[in-house]
């Protein structure tokens, strides 16, 4: 840690407000940014730790779409369901804001504005894949085909995470896209980029040779961008949702979201004090940015080229850089990844209702088996088996019987220490020792081994009572139990200082049967917490129950119910419709359809679906109104051929007559195709 630091600003990533909270996002990013930020305040640090909702963005339009609601409400939704989640579950941000805030726009906007004022953006017309049945244009990550480099399937348009080469969505074998499983098209679109090669040197030497203390999986992915060479990157987007970009020419065009997001962390700040220039152009100040590996690129090589970029304001203060990224890996549940769209996780919001006071269970679990080194798994049984084994038996155990001997045998009034053996003084140099550990740990941002450093404390008094047997000891020597009950309660007024940056609703019910004001960290490691005569409570309960089979069956059996309703789901898509009643060969007869060409197409004014068609059927020109706006554009329509049902009766819609039905067929996602003849015909033939 920076010695020299006054105070700390602790960013951690914003989610996405496309849905709720789970698990995965917890072990990864904001429990080891709550435990840091609970650890530096309790040592009485200058913090504050900045968050909020990530609202801009492709995937917001996407779900808004499908939903047929409006952007602003999806991302109100999942804004209060993911604030709410996260303060129930005890996450200490000084601030969880939004990047819909007006307060966010200014920023956004300003810092765009002062760097294109600078001439740090190039602007270029380039070819960019679009999307011709969702009429969007693609962000890269919305684009997957074969990667060119490995041939592996499912490479995304920046990046193969098969084999971690970078990528242009260009080079990708058989493009497609995720939004509608089209094949992109590429069109001409002007946009701003960021040269990252700018500041590559500056980036190589700053990161390279000024931070090899970093993760190995931070460092190791920095140092494959930077040999691979960067290059410039687009800050604009064609989109109608997000902050416009606030220069004259860029009607249509937002910021995109990897640029507008890290600014997210700026305007809280802001939002939150105005002094903010003090956390964020100070040399006083230390950042730390909490993340997972998906974001290593963006925080550690783009956001800090941004910040660079800005470079020096009227005032003569430049932003300051993070001094240390600790990304985590990615957490899978029972044996698979996580995944939203197949709704295979566990969701924070409803972990909360399931086990209801179980916060610091969840924050136990997931702190123990967190990916800080490799992708770990969360399963079911293993949550029970760590609740039970550790919490219970360990943790709550000793606390119980030392609390419950004390009121046993003193009325609950903490008993005056005598002369220590050498097995007192012996456990009690312990904590001290527990405390360089913790500290170390923490430190490095290694919290799985800084937890079992804090529950080493508890073993710590479940190993001295099982040896020192007041309960037996009483019998003959009550002056001896005396000693022994004071230094388990000064262990577990320990305890309670080493568990609050991990477990804080643990620690407050500890304080409470303790009698006690919540104890800084400079008390961790003293034996004089406690002072003789003053009274803990004589039935203190137990701080943890056990997790019964029952509800961990109930959690599988969810777990088992969505995987059969995504299975049926996939087989329902994948399966044919049923056939149709049988009809003669007269009745089909009756039929004409014809080969037409599609000679002018225009969307339906007011619609989302509808589009006019006019089209040469051979025997006339005729309008024809088809419900196929969200699958095709007018300029894609005119000039082909299409079958038309010429003879279908006549029908008004939204003011026009509308003459024959244009044949389609439909995918299992919903994706309509044109039935068109394999080879140009005339207009007019008659299919048979």
């Amino acid at each position: 840690m920076n010695d020299k630091a006054k105070r700390h600003l602790i960013t951690a990533a914003l989610p996405y407000a496309n849905g709720p909270i789970h698990i995965g996002h917890l072990a990864g990013v904001y429990i080891p940014a709550d435990i840091y930020a609970r650890y530096l305040r309790g040592r009485g640090e200058e913090v504050i730790w900045v968050c909020g909702s990530d609202e801009h963005g492709v995937p917001i339009t996407i779900k808004a779409r499908k939903e047929g609601v409006t952007p602003q409400a999806v991302v109100d939704r999942y804004h209060e369901i993911i604030k709410k989640s996260f303060a129930e579950l005890g996450m200490s941000f000084d601030i969880y804001s939004r990047t819909s805030s007006a307060m966010h726009a200014r920023t956004a906007s300003d810092f765009f504005r002062t760097l294109y004022d600078k001439g740090e953006f190039i602007e270029q017309t380039s070819e960019q894949f679009f999307d011709p049945e969702a009429g969007i244009f693609l962000a890269d990550r919305y684009i997957t085909g074969a990667c060119p480099k490995c041939g592996a399937e499912g490479a995304y348009g920046d990046q193969c995470e098969k084999c971690g080469s970078t990528l242009a969505a260009t080079e990708l074998v058989n493009p497609r896209s995720t939004v509608s499983g089209a094949t992109p098209v590429l069109r001409e679109t002007k946009h701003w980029y960021l040269p990252l090669d700018k500041h590559e040197a500056f980036l190589r030497q700053w990161i390279l040779e000024e931070h090899k203390e970093w993760k190995t999986n931070v460092y190791g992915q920095c140092k494959s961008w930077l040999d691979a060479g960067l290059q410039p990157r687009a800050v604009s987007r064609d989109l109608d949702w997000g902050i416009p970009v606030p220069v004259e020419g860029a009607e249509g065009k937002v910021l995109y979201v990897w640029f507008d997001a890290p600014i997210g962390y700026i305007s809280a700040t802001r939002e939150l004090t105005p002094e903010w220039e003090r956390w964020w152009k100070s040399p006083d100040t230390r950042m730390v940015h909490f993340i997972g590996k998906d974001n290593i690129v963006f925080h550690c090589i783009v956001f800090p080229a941004m910040l660079r970029a800005h470079g020096c304001d009227a005032d003569d203060s430049s932003y300051i850089l993070p001094e240390n990224v600790p990304a985590n890996e990615f957490l899978n549940l029972e044996g698979d990844k996580i995944s939203t769209s197949r709704n295979h996780a566990v969701w924070l919001h409803e972990y909360l209702v399931d086990f209801p006071g179980k916060q610091d269970v969840l924050r136990y679990v997931l702190c123990a088996n967190a990916p800080e080194t490799k992708d770990n798994d969360f399963t079911w049984r293993d949550f029970q088996a760590r609740a039970n084994n550790e919490l219970v038996a360990v943790l709550g155990n000793f606390v119980n019987r030392a609390l419950v001997l004390t009121g046993k045998y003193f009325e609950g009034a903490v008993p005056a220490a005598g002369e220590l053996t050498d097995y007192d003084r012996d456990t009690l140099a312990e904590l001290p020792r527990l405390r360089a550990s913790l500290e170390k740990h923490i430190e490095t941002y290694r919290f799985r081994e800084a937890l079992k450093d804090a529950m080493d404390v508890a073993r710590l008094g479940n190993k001295y009572l099982a040896d020192t047997e007041p309960w037996k000891v009483v019998k003959t020597d009550a002056k001896r139990v005396e000693t022994i009950l004071n230094v388990a309660l000064q262990i577990t007024a320990n305890l309670a200082v080493a568990i609050e940056p991990f477990m804080p609703f643990t620690a407050s019910k500890m304080w409470a049967m303790l009698g006690v004001e919540r104890l800084s960290w400079d008390a961790l490691g003293r034996a004089d917490l406690l002072p003789a005569g003053h009274t803990v409570t004589r039935e203190p309960g137990l701080l943890f129950e056990k997790i019964e089979d029952e509800a961990v069956e109930a959690q599988l059996a969810k777990l088992a119910a969505t995987k059969a309703a995504n299975a049926a789901a996939e087989a329902a898509a994948a399966a044919p419709d049923p056939q149709k009643p049988e009809v003669t060969f007269d009745e089909f007869e009756k039929m004409d359809i014809r080969v037409g060409t599609v000679l002018d197409a225009a969307l339906v004014p007011k619609t989302k679906k509808l589009m006019k068609l006019k089209i040469d059927t051979g025997i006339d020109t005729r309008e024809i109104v088809s419900g196929i706006a969200e699958h095709f554009t007018p300029e894609e329509l005119i000039g082909r051929q299409v079958t038309v049902l010429v003879n279908l009766a006549p029908r008004e819609l939204k003011g026009t007559l509308s003459r024959g039905m244009v044949l389609m067929t439909e995918n299992a996602e919903g994706k309509l195709t044109l039935v068109t003849p394999t080879e140009k015909v005339n207009n007019g033939a008659v299919v048979r």
